[in-house]
């Protein structure tokens, strides 16, 4: 038995930790041990060679932690309460396929708003700028690839989930009988 208040927890926890797995993905590969960009390191004014424009950089890719932190913390909360309440079996299908969304889906907005939109900063700023179209489609054609990857497994996850429901609720009333016991 599953409430639908704990199906959205379930859902959201997942797409939540998704996301907050593809912003920690982003600001520790990308930004950090790569050094491919920062924030803000399209923007003339923040130049990544100058220690004034590193410091605005390194604060900026900061903030962006903080905001996978925080969707992280919220995902766990939501999971957290979702497990606290009556639920069916839970599948790993479902839960991955959430978490590959919440990234896919990450990398699609993030890639449109500050790649494209805003212009503050593309995926691999230290190859030669005419490149950084490539990059950035890459970046947008991996967010795709896994949001319908993650939508196509979440799908096969809730019916697996359903059928192993169906399959236990099948179960009790036997168990019940053989047992002994009436069922209601």
């Amino acid at each position: 038995m599953q409430n639908a208040s704990s199906r959205k927890h379930l859902i959201w926890a997942g797409l939540l930790l998704g996301i907050g797995l593809g912003g920690f993905f982003d600001g520790i590969v990308l930004h950090q041990i790569l050094q491919w960009h920062h924030m803000l390191s399209s923007q003339g004014n923040y130049p990544t060679n100058t220690v004034a424009g590193l410091e605005v950089n390194t604060l900026w890719d900061g903030f962006f932690h903080a905001f996978t932190y925080v969707a992280t913390v919220a995902g766990l909360f939501l999971l957290w309460s979702a497990a606290r309440q009556p639920h069916s079996i839970w599948s790993t299908k479902l839960l991955v396929g959430l978490l590959l969304m919440g990234w896919g889906a990450f990398n699609l907005v993030e890639g449109i708003i500050d790649h494209q939109i805003l212009g503050i900063h593309h995926v691999n700023e230290k190859a030669p700028p005419e490149q950084w179209i490539w990059w950035d489609l890459g970046f947008l054609a991996w967010g795709a690839i896994m949001l319908i990857g993650g939508w196509r497994l979440a799908r096969a996850g809730e019916a697996e989930q359903a059928a192993a429901s169906a399959a236990r609720d099948r179960q009790q009333p036997a168990m019940a009988r053989s047992s002994g016991a009436s069922s209601p």
